[in-house]
């Protein structure tokens, strides 16, 4: 679990992040400040963030955490169906291939910083 922050506060960030990403992908011109300037990099850092959030709220155990991401996955899927059906927007597999990365980035960056919240509390419990 992620220090000091609660499964309930991740999954509120999570919520956020959907309404974000699903609005984002679902207009016809997202707006520049929200654009990396490489599509592919967008999917990367928006499913990353959410991967992220996913994992600390829902990652009580890791077949939890998968299932929260192959969930995540499938929305992505979802938004591919949808924008092939809003002109100007296009479906492309990049795109989901590029939501798998970001997914799988996310997931790592908590581990890691699990990993390194847990050394920290082992030090700090440690007696000197």
């Amino acid at each position: 679990m992620s220090p000091r922050v609660s499964p309930g506060a991740w999954r509120a960030l999570l919520l956020l992040f959907l309404v974000l990403v699903t609005w984002l992908a679902l207009v016809p011109k997202p707006p520049p400040v929200a654009d990396t300037g490489w599509d592919k990099m967008n999917h990367v850092l928006a499913f990353a963030a959410l991967g992220l959030s996913a994992w600390f709220g829902f990652g009580q155990t890791r077949l939890r955490a998968a299932m929260a991401l192959l969930a995540l996955l499938a929305y992505g899927g979802l938004i591919e169906v949808l924008q092939a059906q809003l002109p100007p927007r296009s479906a492309e597999w990049g795109d989901l291939l590029a939501d798998a990365v970001g997914l799988t980035a996310g997931a790592l960056l908590a581990l890691v910083l699990q990993m390194l919240a847990a050394r920290a509390a082992g030090r700090l419990n440690r007696p000197r």
